[in-house]
């Protein structure tokens, strides 16, 4: 936890208390207790490119109902109310990705929600690449809070105002997340990247596989404002929509082959994600979108760093 002043005192939230980051993860971990430890198998990968269907590559994981897969598993509602939110994961675990999916967001008064959608592996030292939307009050800008943890520790987070609308129209949210780098990118633009850094002693994701999950819950006492600004509830129900989910992924299985063993021409081509990295172009891209949106960065905030800023964030 840290003691600034920020929007970003999320952290006090009472998930956090038993190590996880979004009551997603928090109520799986919960359920599942022990059984959340990964096999004890020799693990490989596949490459698998979807133009994927969320009758096939998901499941809903909590929410009694209020959480519906549409058009023959082309879209996936998220709704909540004063009882419940709802979320949902992906079947299969990833050791890396490059994930597309399009959201619209709660409309209106949208204040005290947060929408996710994130990749995260399970236990007390979890990895976790995290996208989450803060709703806001009808006509106020929402918040979107990128943030990484790695080996179960976090406080990475960057935080951006949209160029657009979020509730009007679905826009694309990126991931691409590879031995190199993660790349967080909106309608096509990156945003923000994180290196692998692991030559000057920064934890990279680059063991645990992760799923794909999804949430829409209630987070009043902190989400907007601080948790200044509290949930309308005579609005609810309040929903979300994802939809054209598209992935080239390295499937975590115990049978099938590794991401690099093809060589063919094809595959080298199919599997291009995994050593893509921004040009100068896409930096150009990143500049713009920090220099214009961002609102907030952990690698300025001489509040909770101030012996200096992390080492990933120095030049």
């Amino acid at each position: 936890m840290h003691s600034s002043n920020t929007s970003l005192d999320i952290y006090c939230h009472p998930f956090y208390s038993i190590g996880c980051n979004n009551i997603l993860s928090c109520f799986e971990m919960k359920m599942k207790g022990s059984t959340w430890f990964l096999p004890l198998v020799v693990a490989t990968l596949f490459v698998v490119a979807s133009a994927g269907n969320f009758n096939q590559d998901f499941e809903i994981t909590w929410g009694d109902g209020r959480a519906k897969i549409l058009e023959n598993g082309q879209s996936l509602s998220l709704s909540l109310d004063k009882s419940s939110g709802s979320g949902f994961r992906s079947k299969n675990e990833y050791l890396f990705a490059k994930i597309d999916m399009q959201l619209k967001l709660v409309p209106g008064n949208s204040a005290g929600t947060v929408t996710t959608y994130y990749l995260s592996s399970l236990g007390p030292t979890h990895d976790e690449i995290d996208f989450e939307f803060l709703g806001n009050l009808s006509g106020d800008p929402y918040t979107l809070h990128t943030n990484v943890f790695t080996q179960g520790k976090g406080n990475r987070e960057q935080q951006f105002h949209l160029w657009f609308d979020p509730t009007k129209d679905f826009h694309t949210y990126s991931i691409l997340w590879n031995p190199q780098s993660i790349i967080f990118s909106v309608d096509g633009t990156p945003i923000r990247e994180f290196k692998n850094l692991a030559s000057k002693g920064v934890d990279f994701p680059k063991n645990q596989p992760m799923r794909i999950y999804a949430s829409l819950w209630d987070a009043e006492n902190w989400a907007t404002r601080g948790g200044l600004v509290k949930t309308d509830w005579s609005q609810a129900p309040f929903t979300a929509t994802y939809r054209n989910f598209n992935a080239q992924v390295c499937v975590w299985t115990s049978s099938g082959s590794s991401c690099s063993s093809n060589k063919s021409p094809s595959s080298s081509l199919s599997q291009s994600w995994l050593r893509e990295s921004l040009d100068s172009n896409g930096l150009a891209k990143v500049q713009w979108a920090q220099k214009n949106y961002m609102i907030y960065n952990y690698c300025t905030d001489t509040k909770r760093f101030p012996q200096g800023p992390p080492s990933e964030c120095l030049p």
